[in-house]
Parts: structure tokens; sequence; C-alpha cells
């Protein structure tokens, strides 16, 4: 049976026993990954830290609580899997590069798994793609040059998809440097949010 064939259930049991990157990873696989079918909202990140490593709870570091602040939401909410599908471009904990920060998620992952993952998630109306790596897959072929053009031009990939840093602390200093995301990007983003869940509150 070919992965496009298989049930979402089948297809996410197989995705949490993955040993495809095993020898690459240093902490070894863990797959973190939330999915439901009802979802209106996928967040697809980048890969997990070790804390996320740790705990198998995806976004709960620092970054995840920027995350939430940018979204206007609060824990509750964001781990209701019928609110928020949390699919990351790496699955497992990839390691750090030698000059510091976390390695690039495992090619390997996405290529792997999300061709049939991610049309399984019928219901989902909004891709927040955070990060370059995941800018990269969700915006393939029509993202600008850099990071900072492609969440500018924002507009450009509405309504089904939304480009946003990543949220870890070395976006700071971006985010001083470029004023308009928080004034004009972030109320946006809670504006369609909440506007998402709301309408998912009413079926």
């Amino acid at each position: 049976m070919s992965n496009s064939d298989k049930s979402l259930e089948e297809l996410l049991t197989e995705i949490r026993a993955c040993k495809i990157c095993e020898a690459d990873l240093p902490l070894g696989p863990r797959p973190v990954l939330v999915v439901d079918r009802d979802a209106p909202i996928l967040i697809a990140g980048q890969a997990p830290g070790t804390k996320v490593h740790e705990s198998g709870v995806p976004w709960d570091d620092p970054s995840g609580d920027r995350l939430r602040e940018w979204l206007d939401v609060d824990k509750e909410i964001f781990y209701d899997p019928r609110k928020f599908a949390i699919v990351p471009q790496g699955f497992c904990y990839p390691g750090r590069l030698e000059k510091g920060g976390d390695a690039p998620p495992r090619p390997e992952c996405a290529a792997t798994w999300h061709p049939n993952l991610i049309p399984k998630l019928t219901n989902v109306k909004l891709i927040l793609a955070v990060g370059q790596y995941a800018h990269g897959y969700h915006l393939s072929g029509i993202k600008k040059k850099n990071l900072t053009e492609t969440v500018r031009a924002y507009k450009e990939y509405g309504p089904a998809i939304l480009p946003l840093p990543h949220p870890s602390w070395r976006v700071t200093g971006w985010i001083k440097k470029n004023s308009w995301f928080e004034s004009e990007i972030v109320p946006h983003l809670q504006e369609r949010v909440h506007s998402l869940l709301n309408e998912a509150a009413k079926i």
C-alpha cells in the first residue's frame, strides 16, 4: 500500500515510528507533530529544538511563547488539535551547526512524508509558513530572494499561506529593524487566525 492510499491514522502511526534519519540524529528519532483533520490552521515550522525533543510537545519553548503572542492565543487553544495542526519541515531534532544554532531540518523528512500528509488535512484554510525552510517548501518557486522580502510580500500569498519569520530570540534584532512586521503583519495575522477559529467554533 502506498502512503497516498493510507488513512491519516495509518500514516501518523508510521511517521511516529520513523527512523529514516536515525544515523544522523544526535539525540535519536522522536517525531513531534500534531495533526487533526478538522484543524483550519496549519503551523509549518522548521524542526524541534532540544527542549521540544525532551518534552515531545511542539513549540514548548520560548519560541513557542513568542509565536503564541503573535497569534494572540493561549496554550489551551494553541494545543487544541482541532484548531491548529503543527507539521514542521523536520519532525525530529536535527542537531547543531558547528558555528552555532540548530542545523537545518533533515531533508528526508518532508520529502518522505509531506506530499501525502499535507493533502489529507482537507480542512486547512491557512498555512503559517514559519521560517525560511518552511518558506522554501510551501512557497517553492514563488518566495522572494530572502526572508525579509518574502514576509513583506505576504499579500501575494494570501489568503492560503502567510509567511512569518521564525520566532526565536535571534529574530529580536530583525523585528527592531523591520518595525512594519509588528505594526502591519501581526495584526493581520491575529485577525485572520481569530476569524478562522471563530468560523470553526460555529460548525
